[in-house]
């Protein structure tokens, strides 16, 4: 009883401080009010509209055009420093300012409206130049504009025979993606995924298939004996899950200790898997991570790779996250050198090349296995007898059926910037890590920098005025990580900047913030670190 209200004095006291020091007072500028229908269709429902209606081309039109006008002015919102980054509510008040229930009869048209601007009102704006807290951030335009085509096309990805267009701009994109993993190699397989835990998945499922392929018809009787696997004790928890969901247990994904930069030891690797052999296991497959989640590490790839080909294991790389410094010079080496030597890649361009979510994709260095493992030739779909070249229905490669069109907004944003035009994102997006790093340790009396950063990931502790001159040490690290959730929700609360924070397995909470969208300048990483510092003073 004691130790719980010890702990309940201690949160009590953290919720005491939550409160937000005076600010600019911005606000949102998207107001539901604003979009009005003229009388005439105001009160009409979507019943009344195209295709239900086929004389309502007018009428559809307004109402479009309406929701466009949401759109565009949540676009401008997004780019305006001056605006909020979100108008945050907690959810039992956020509920109070919906109308989220759904009713026996049709609402009218201009009821769409509003629901459409409010919903837009109170979104995080994750395009926002102070927006600093996902992996996945900013507001390609031209990403955005392919993904409103895409809505409207709303077309399978399972047939040429439905999404022609769409199934050859695919084979084009992840060819040349292909080409860049493994310069001068020919051949291999691709295939765009809803994101990246399921391309980790479709690797890993490749991977069993290509190494003991009685499993796919006979399942655990089709194998040899208790296979197990390896990634770093930093990756992301998908690879793991992909132990759980294929049967393997948990236990049998091993995770291999990293060093104090977050990288894969090799040693520690080999004697795992030795140790795993010794008790009758069958060691198969072996992820590394390009840009871990939290630190944006780098294992060390081509000592991994002299490892698995010495024992006789798949060499997965889930690059999802750092696999866009693969279009730079600049920054691919020595942080990829290596993946050349990989037989699959996970590389997400809705990270680092700024792609709108969701555009995940999954490569092979051989061709045919996807196919091999994962087709069922359903009859009412892949047809042997159609007019034309059935290699290119991509539907019996992948376990799901229905296959959202991701193509479409990276084949169009790749065109509008061409091979240099993402070399210089990717090099400009590491240029202002650097610019961060440097402001951080002019600043240090104010912050002190956890590590240099191999990728856009900067994880630092912010220093309040009564711990300056204090000797660092664990006591002050455990200080420091107490003013994280409080500095948090006081950014949360006044809407000016999202950064993330988190432990890790080294250290107590630290703020991790990511710099991976278009719209961040030199001023927004100066206005993130002043922020936090006003947010911070009374602490």
């Amino acid at each position: 009883m004691d130790s719980f209200m010890k702990l309940k004095s201690e949160f009590d006291n953290l919720v005491s401080k939550i409160k937000v020091p005076a600010t600019d007072n911005r606000m949102t500028s998207i107001n539901p009010n604003n979009y009005k229908l003229s009388d005439k269709i105001a009160n009409l429902t979507a019943q009344e509209l195209l295709p239900h209606n086929e004389t309502a081309q007018l009428e559809t039109r307004e109402f479009l055009q309406k929701v466009t006008d949401i759109l565009l002015d949540y676009v401008n919102a997004t780019n305006n420093r001056d605006e909020k980054i979100l108008e945050f509510h907690h959810p039992e008040d956020m509920k109070k300012l919906l109308d989220l229930d759904i009713h026996e009869n049709p609402v009218p048209l201009q009821q769409l409206i509003f629901d459409c601007a409010t919903t837009m009102k109170y979104q995080v704006k994750t395009g926002h130049p102070h927006f600093f807290n996902q992996l996945s951030c900013g507001l390609d335009l031209v990403s955005m504009a392919g993904e409103w085509l895409t809505a409207t096309a709303n077309t399978n990805m399972f047939t040429y025979e439905i999404a022609p267009v769409f199934i050859l701009m695919e084979t084009v994109v992840l060819t040349k993606m292909r080409d860049i993993i493994w310069p001068g190699y020919s051949g291999g397989d691709s295939i765009l995924a809803p994101g990246g835990s399921i391309s980790n998945l479709y690797a890993f499922l490749a991977a069993r298939h290509k190494m003991f392929p009685g499993y796919k018809e006979h399942g655990p009787r089709g194998l040899p004996g208790d296979l197990c696997m390896f990634t770093s004790d930093q990756s992301h928890y998908s690879i793991k899950s992909c132990a759980s969901v294929c049967g393997l247990g948990t236990e049998n994904c091993v995770m291999v200790p990293s060093d104090d930069q977050g990288k894969m030891i090799p040693h520690e690797l080999e004697r795992l898997i030795l140790e795993r052999k010794a008790r009758g296991q069958i060691p198969f497959f072996v992820c590394a991570t390009a840009g871990t989640t939290v630190l944006g590490a780098f294992d060390p790839l081509d000592a991994i790779a002299d490892i698995t080909e010495k024992y006789n294991c798949w060499f997965h790389i889930d690059a999802a996250w750092g696999g866009g410094l693969l279009l730079s010079k600049k920054h691919r080496h020595p942080r990829l050198s290596g993946i050349e030597r990989s037989h699959s890649v996970t590389w997400n361009p809705h990270k680092l090349m700024g792609a709108l979510l969701q555009c995940s994709s999954i490569h092979f260095k051989e061709d045919g296995l996807l196919l091999s493992c994962n087709q069922m030739s359903a009859e009412y779909l892949f047809m042997t007898d159609k007019l034309y070249d059935i290699q290119y229905d991509t539907g019996d490669k992948v376990i799901q059926c229905g296959r959202h069109n991701d193509i479409f907004k990276l084949w169009l944003q790749w065109r509008a910037k061409g091979d240099h035009g993402f070399e210089a994102h990717i090099d400009r997006l590491m240029d202002l890590t650097q610019y961060e790093v440097r402001r951080i340790k002019e600043q240090s009396d104010k912050f002190h920098l956890i590590m240099e950063p191999e990728l856009v990931n900067v994880s630092f502790w912010y220093i309040p005025k009564r711990l300056r001159g204090v000797p660092h040490s664990a006591e002050k690290e455990k200080e420091l990580a107490k003013i994280c959730p409080i500095i948090k929700a006081r950014m949360m609360q006044a809407g000016t900047l999202m950064v993330g924070y988190q432990p890790d397995d080294r250290r107590p909470n630290f703020f991790r913030s990511i710099i991976s969208s278009a719209a961040v300048f030199e001023k927004d990483v100066d206005f993130m670190l002043n922020e936090i510092d006003r947010l911070g003073q009374d602490l």
